[in-house]
Protein backbone atom coordinates (compact mmCIF):
# COMPACT_ATOMS: atom_id res chain seq x y z
CA UNK A 1 0.00 0.00 0.00
CA UNK A 2 1.26 3.49 -0.86
CA UNK A 3 1.84 6.30 1.58
CA UNK A 4 -0.91 8.92 1.44
CA UNK A 5 0.22 12.36 0.25
CA UNK A 6 -1.44 15.55 1.42
CA UNK A 7 -2.18 17.80 -1.54
CA UNK A 8 -2.32 21.58 -1.41
CA UNK A 9 -4.40 23.68 -3.82
CA UNK A 10 -3.07 27.05 -4.95
CA UNK A 11 -5.23 29.92 -3.67
CA UNK A 12 -4.96 31.60 -7.09
CA UNK A 13 -2.51 31.90 -9.98
CA UNK A 14 -2.74 35.69 -9.67
CA UNK A 15 -1.62 35.59 -6.04
CA UNK A 16 1.36 33.39 -6.94
CA UNK A 17 2.28 35.77 -9.76
CA UNK A 18 2.00 38.80 -7.44
CA UNK A 19 4.11 37.18 -4.74
CA UNK A 20 6.74 36.19 -7.29
CA UNK A 21 7.04 39.85 -8.35
CA UNK A 22 7.87 40.88 -4.80
CA UNK A 23 9.04 38.13 -2.45
CA UNK A 24 9.63 38.42 1.28
CA UNK A 25 13.11 39.75 0.53
CA UNK A 26 11.80 42.29 -1.98
CA UNK A 27 13.33 40.58 -5.01
CA UNK A 28 11.40 39.36 -8.03
CA UNK A 29 11.48 35.69 -9.04
CA UNK A 30 11.11 34.29 -12.53
CA UNK A 31 9.59 30.87 -13.16
CA UNK A 32 13.10 29.55 -13.76
CA UNK A 33 14.57 31.00 -10.54
CA UNK A 34 11.62 29.85 -8.39
CA UNK A 35 11.95 26.36 -9.86
CA UNK A 36 15.70 26.25 -9.28
CA UNK A 37 15.52 27.51 -5.70
CA UNK A 38 12.54 25.38 -4.67
CA UNK A 39 13.47 22.20 -6.51
CA UNK A 40 9.98 22.15 -8.08
CA UNK A 41 9.93 21.68 -11.86
CA UNK A 42 9.62 24.68 -14.16
CA UNK A 43 6.68 22.99 -15.87
CA UNK A 44 4.85 22.69 -12.57
CA UNK A 45 5.45 26.35 -11.71
CA UNK A 46 4.35 27.40 -15.20
CA UNK A 47 1.24 25.22 -15.03
CA UNK A 48 0.31 26.68 -11.64
CA UNK A 49 0.61 30.20 -13.08
CA UNK A 50 -1.62 29.39 -16.06
CA UNK A 51 -4.18 27.50 -13.99
CA UNK A 52 -3.54 24.28 -15.90
CA UNK A 53 -2.48 22.71 -12.59
CA UNK A 54 -4.15 23.61 -9.30
CA UNK A 55 -2.48 21.44 -6.69
CA UNK A 56 0.86 20.00 -5.65
CA UNK A 57 2.07 17.62 -2.93
CA UNK A 58 2.67 19.18 0.49
CA UNK A 59 6.45 19.12 0.14
CA UNK A 60 6.33 21.15 -3.10
CA UNK A 61 3.86 23.63 -1.61
CA UNK A 62 6.12 24.13 1.42
CA UNK A 63 9.20 24.65 -0.74
CA UNK A 64 7.51 27.20 -3.01
CA UNK A 65 6.13 29.16 -0.04
CA UNK A 66 9.53 29.12 1.68
CA UNK A 67 11.37 30.47 -1.36
CA UNK A 68 8.78 33.21 -1.84
CA UNK A 69 8.96 34.02 1.87
CA UNK A 70 5.33 33.56 2.93
CA UNK A 71 3.54 31.24 5.31
CA UNK A 72 2.25 28.07 3.66
CA UNK A 73 -1.42 28.92 4.16
CA UNK A 74 -1.10 32.34 2.53
CA UNK A 75 -0.57 30.67 -0.84
CA UNK A 76 -2.03 27.17 -0.39
CA UNK A 77 -5.18 25.43 0.90
CA UNK A 78 -4.84 21.86 2.22
CA UNK A 79 -6.91 19.30 0.34
CA UNK A 80 -7.55 15.58 0.76
CA UNK A 81 -4.99 12.87 1.07
CA UNK A 82 -4.40 10.95 -2.15
CA UNK A 83 -2.85 7.53 -2.55
CA UNK A 84 0.37 7.63 -4.56
CA UNK A 85 0.02 5.70 -7.77
CA UNK A 86 -3.77 5.54 -7.61
CA UNK A 87 -5.41 6.96 -10.71
CA UNK A 88 -8.80 7.33 -9.06
CA UNK A 89 -10.56 6.01 -5.98
CA UNK A 90 -12.59 2.83 -6.27
CA UNK A 91 -16.27 3.63 -6.21
CA UNK A 92 -18.42 0.70 -5.26
CA UNK A 93 -22.18 0.68 -5.51
CA UNK A 94 -23.91 -1.55 -3.01
CA UNK A 95 -27.59 -2.36 -2.85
Amino acid sequence: MSTPVLLYRLVSPELLRTLMRRTGTGEALSVRSLAARSGVGRGTIGNLLTGEQESVPEESARKIAAVIGVDLLILWVPMQRAELGAASPDLAVTA
